[in-house]
C-alpha cells in the first residue's frame, strides 16, 4: 500500500510526485544551471580570445578557460540536468516512489564534490589538459579524481533510476508499456552505464599514472578508450534531448508519436550502434586498421544515423498530426504557422530540432567518412560541430523543457515572461552562427586548439586567408549574442525559483485545477491516429537535398585539396 503522505499532487498536471524525488529533481536541475553559468563564462572568454581584434586572454589563461569550459558544460551542466530528467521520468511520470533516496542524495553530493574538485584543479593552473586530457599531458591527480568521483555519483543515480522502474512495476503504478519518454530515459541510462565503465577503464589507470604508481599509458590506447567515454557521453545527451522533444510535443500539442513501436526501435538502434561512432575521432590515427575505421564509421554508423533520421521525421510528424487533428489543415504548413511561436518552450523545441539536424546531424555524418574526416580533423570545424549538437541541440532542448518544467515543479510564474519569448531565438541563432562560423574557419584550416590565429609568437609566420579572420570575428560577435540568450535563461530560471509569484498552493488535491491533456499524453503510451503529414515529409525532403548537396561539396573540396594526376 502506497503512503500518500509522502506525495503531493501537482495542480497543473495531476501528477503524483514523491516528495523525495521532488527535492532531488530541483537540486540537480539548479546545480546544473549554476555550472552552465560557470562554463558559459569560460566559453565566452575562449570566444573573445579567438576573435583576433579582441584576443582577450593570454595563452595560459586561454587553455585554462578551454579546459574548464569543456568540463563544466559538456559534462557537469548537462549531466546534472539529465539526472533530474531521470528522476522525473522514473518517479513523476510513472507516479512511483523514488528508490533509495539516501543513495540518490549520496549520488548528488558525489557529483557536486567531484565537479568542484576538478574545477579547483583546473583553476589552480596545473591541470590545463583540455577536455580530452590526452596523455602524455599530465594533470594533477585531483583532476582525474574529481571526474571519477563525479562519474561514480552518476552511476549511483542511474542505479536509483533503474530501482525506481522496478518499484513502479511492482506497485503497478502504470499499466501496459512505460511511456515513450520513460523508455528514452531508460535507453540514456543504459548508455550512461557503458560510458561510465569506459571512463573507469581509462581514468583510474591515468590517475595512478599521475601519482607515479603506473609508469606508462599508451597514447593510442588512451584515445580509443577515452573516446568510448567521451563520445558516448554525448550520445546520452542526444537520447535525453530526443526524449524531451517527444515530451514537449505531448505537453504543448497533446501529440503522440506517429508509430511508438518505430520510435522505440530507433532508440534501441542507439544502444546497439551509436557508441561505434566514437571511432570518427580516431580516423587519422596510424595505429588503427582501415578495415576497423571503415566498418565503424560507415556500415555500423549508418544504423545509428537511421535512428536519428527516424526521430527527425516522427517528432515534427507527431506535432503536425496533432495540429491537423485540431483543424489546421490549410496547405502544407498551416499547422506550423499556427504553432505557438511566442511560447519559449515551443520556439526552443523547434529551433533545437532544426538546428541539431542541419548543423549537427549533417556535419556529424560527413565527419564520420574516413576520407572526408582528414580535411577537417583537428581544425575548428570539430568544435563547430560540437556546438551544433550539444549547444543548439541538447542545451536548447533542455532550456525549452525548463520553461514548462520549472514553473510546474516549483509552482511559480516566470519572472520575465516577455523577454523569455526572445531568449530561445537569441541563444539558438547566436550559438547556431557560432557553429557555422567555427566550421567555416575550420574549413579554411584554422586549428581547433591554438590560442592565436595570427601565430604572433611563432618562429615562422603563417597567414590565414582574410576570410578566416572574418569568420573568427563573426564567431566572437555571435558568441556574445548567444551568451546574452544564455544569461536571460539563467536569470529567468533563478529569478522564477527565488522570486517568482506563486501559481497556487501545491497542496494535495483530488482534481487538478488546469487542463491536463498534454500531461496525460506525456504519461501514456500509444501512437497517433493519423499518418498524413505532408508538411513534415516536404521538410524531410528539404533536409535530404541539403544533406546530399553538402556531402557532394565536401567530396569536391577533398578532390581540390588532394588532386590526383
Amino acid at each position: 500500500m502506497i503512503n500518500t503522505t509522502n506525495y503531493r499532487t501537482c495542480p497543473d498536471t495531476g501528477f503524483k510526485i514523491d516528495l523525495s524525488a521532488d527535492k532531488l529533481i530541483k537540486w540537480n536541475a539548479v546545480s546544473g544551471v549554476v555550472f552552465l553559468l560557470i562554463g558559459g563564462l569560460f566559453g565566452l572568454g575562449v570566444a573573445l580570445t579567438r576573435w583576433p581584434a579582441v584576443h582577450l586572454l593570454p595563452a595560459d589563461w586561454f587553455y585554462l578557460a578551454l579546459t574548464a569550459h569543456g568540463f563544466d558544460v559538456l559534462l557537469v551542466w548537462i549531466i546534472f540536468f539529465e539526472v533530474a530528467v531521470l528522476y522525473f521520468a522514473g518517479a513523476v511520470l510513472l507516479g512511483s516512489r523514488l528508490a533509495a533516496p539516501k543513495v540518490a542524495w549520496l549520488a548528488y553530493w558525489m557529483m557536486l564534490g567531484g565537479a568542484i574538485i576538478t574545477n579547483i584543479a583546473v583553476l589552480r593552473g596545473d591541470s590545463t589538459v583540455m577536455f580530452t586530457s590526452y596523455v602524455p599531458m599530465k594533470a594533477a591527480p585531483e583532476f582525474y579524481l574529481g571526474i571519477i568521483i563525479f562519474a561514480v555519483g552518476v552511476l549511483l543515480a542511474c542505479i536509483v533510476f533503474f530501482g525506481t522502474l522496478v518499484i513502479a512495476k511492482q506497485d503497478k503504478t502504470y499499466t501496459g508499456s512505460v511511456p515513450l519518454v520513460v523508455f528514452g530515459a531508460t535507453v540514456a541510462a543504459i548508455i550512461a552505464v557503458f560510458t561510465i565503465a569506459a571512463g573507469a577503464i581509462i581514468l583510474i589507470p591515468t590517475l595512478l599514472w599521475s601519482v607515479g604508481y603506473v609508469g606508462h599509458i599508451d597514447t593510442l590506447m588512451y584515445k580509443i578508450v577515452w573516446w568510448a567515454m567521451g563520445h558516448s557521453s554525448q550520445q546520452v545527451n542526444v537520447v535525453v534531448q530526443i526524449s524531451l522533444w517527444y515530451a514537449l510535443a505531448a505537453i504543448l500539442f497533446g501529440a503522440k508519436p506517429l508509430s511508438e513501436k518505430v520510435s522505440r526501435t530507433a532508440f534501441l538502434l542507439y544502444i546497439l550502434f551509436l557508441q561505434l561512432a566514437s571511432v570518427h575521432h580516431l580516423l587519422v590515427e596510424p595505429g588503427l586498421s582501415s578495415e576497423y575505421k571503415i566498418f565503424n564509421t560507415s556500415y555500423a554508423l549508418y544504423l545509428a544515423v537511421l535512428g536519428s533520421m527516424i526521430h527527425g521525421l516522427t517528432v515534427p510528424g507527431a506535432v503536425e498530426a496533432a495540429q491537423r487533428k485540431k483543424g489546421y489543415n490549410k496547405g502544407l504548413f498551416e499547422w506550423l504557422r499556427k504553432a505557438p511561436w511566442g511560447n519559449p518552450a515551443f520556439s526552443g523545441f523547434a529551433l533545437s530540432v532544426v538546428l541539431f539536424g542541419f548543423l549537427g546531424g549533417i556535419t556529424g555524418v560527413m565527419m564520420g567518412a574516413e576520407q572526408l574526416n582528414i580535411i577537417i580533423h583537428n581544425t575548428l570545424y570539430v568544435p563547430g560541430h560540437f556546438h551544433g549538437t550539444v549547444v543548439v541541440g541538447t542545451t536548447l532542448a533542455f532550456m525549452a523543457f525548463s520553461y514548462w518544467f520549472v514553473p510546474v515543479l516549483w509552482q511559480k510564474e516566470l519572472v520575465m515572461p516577455g523577454i523569455a519569448k526572445w531568449q530561445p531565438y537569441l541563444f539558438g541563432i547566436g550559438m547556431g552562427l557560432v557553429s557555422v562560423f567555427m566550421m567555416g574557419a575550420g574549413t579554411l584550416g584554422v586549428p581547433r586548439r591554438h590560442w592565436d590565429i595570427n601565430f604572433s609568437d611563432a618562429a615562422m609566420a603563417y597567414e590565414f586567408p582574410g576570410a578566416a579572420h572574418l569568420m573568427m570575428g563573426l564567431n566572437g560577435m555571435a558568441a556574445l549574442v548567444g551568451g546574452l540568450g544564455a544569461a536571460i535563461f539563467i536569470l529567468n530560471m533563478v529569478g522564477t525559483i527565488l522570486w517568482g509569484k506563486p501559481k497556487t498552493k501545491a497542496a494535495p488535491a483530488a482534481e487538478p485545477s488546469t487542463d491536463t491533456h498534454g500531461a496525460q499524453v506525456l504519461a501514456s503510451h500509444g501512437s497517433a491516429e493519423g499518418m498524413s503529414v505532408p508538411g513534415t515529409f516536404t521538410l524531410a525532403m528539404v533536409f535530404l537535398v541539403a544533406f546530399v548537396l553538402y556531402y557532394f561539396v565536401n567530396w569536391k573540396y577533398l578532390a581540390g585539396v588532394w588532386p590526383l594526376s
